[in-house]
C-alpha cells in the first residue's frame, strides 16, 4: 500500500491538476480571512472552504490515471487497493493544505471572541482548527468517493452531484462538517475554544463507510 500511495501522490504532484483547487482555496482565504478578525470565526470559514476542495482533489486522484495505467495498477495490487490509494492520496493532500491554512489563519487573526470582549488562546484555537480541517477533509473525501468513479462514471453527473453533496454536508443538521463549524462559531461568540471530538469521530465513520463502498464497487467492476 505504501508504494501505491507514493505512486498516487507523485502522480498528483506531477499532473499539476491540483493547482486550480489550491489556487481557488487561496483566493477564498484571501477574500474571507482578514487580519484582525476573530480567530475561531476565521478558522470556521477556512474549514468550510476546505470541504469542496477535498472532494475536488478526490476527483483529480480518481481520474488521474489513463485507463491502461489504471488497469495495470489494478492487476498488480487489486482494484480495491489501487482505488483506495488514490482516495488516501487526496485525503493526505487535503490534510496538508488544511494544516498550512491553520498556520496562516491563526497567525493573521485576532486572538479574541467575536465581540472582542474575551481573549481566545491562540494555540488551543489552532488545535481546534486542525480538528475542524480534519473533519472537513474526511467529509470532503467521502463526498468525492461517492460522486466519482466507480459509482458515477459520467462527468456530467459526477460534478453536479459532487457540488450538491458538498453543499448538503455543510448545511445539513447532523452532518459532522456542520457540527464542527457550529462549534467554532459558537465558541467564538462565547470566547471558549471547542474540542470537536464527536464531530471528528462522526466524520471518520462516514469516511470509512464511503471509502469502503467505493473500493468494494471498484473491485466488482474490475478496476
Amino acid at each position: 500500500m505504501n508504494a501505491l500511495l507514493h505512486y498516487q501522490l507523485a502522480l498528483l504532484a506531477r499532473s499539476q491538476r491540483w493547482l486550480p483547487p489550491v489556487i481557488l482555496y487561496a483566493v477564498f482565504l484571501a477574500v474571507g480571512v482578514q487580519g484582525g478578525q476573530p480567530v475561531l470565526d476565521s478558522l470556521a470559514y477556512a474549514a468550510a472552504a476546505l470541504l469542496p476542495v477535498a472532494a475536488w482533489l478526490v476527483r483529480i486522484c480518481a481520474t488521474n490515471e489513463p485507463p491502461a495505467a489504471r488497469a495495470c495498477s489494478a492487476a498488480a495490487a487489486g482494484p480495491g487497493r489501487a482505488h483506495l490509494a488514490s482516495l488516501l492520496a487526496a485525503l493526505l493532500a487535503t490534510v496538508a493544505l488544511g494544516a498550512f491554512a491553520v498556520l496562516v489563519v491563526t497567525a493573521v487573526s485576532d486572538a479574541s471572541s467575536t465581540d472582542a470582549r474575551h481573549a481566545v488562546p491562540r494555540l488551543p484555537s489552532a488545535a481546534a482548527g486542525l480538528l475542524a480541517m480534519l473533519v472537513s477533509a474526511l467529509i470532503g473525501t467521502a463526498v468525492g468517493a461517492l460522486t466519482n468513479w466507480p459509482l458515477l462514471r459520467s462527468a456530467g453527473r459526477a460534478v453536479p452531484a459532487l457540488l450538491l453533496l458538498a453543499l448538503l454536508a455543510l448545511v445539513t443538521t447532523g452532518s459532522p462538517a456542520k457540527s464542527v463549524l457550529t462549534d467554532l462559531t459558537a465558541g467564538s461568540r462565547e470566547g471558549v475554544v471547542p474540542v470537536p471530538v464527536g464531530a471528528l469521530a462522526g466524520a471518520g465513520a462516514v469516511a470509512v463507510a464511503a471509502l469502503w463502498a467505493a473500493c468494494a464497487l471498484s473491485s466488482r467492476r474490475g478496476g
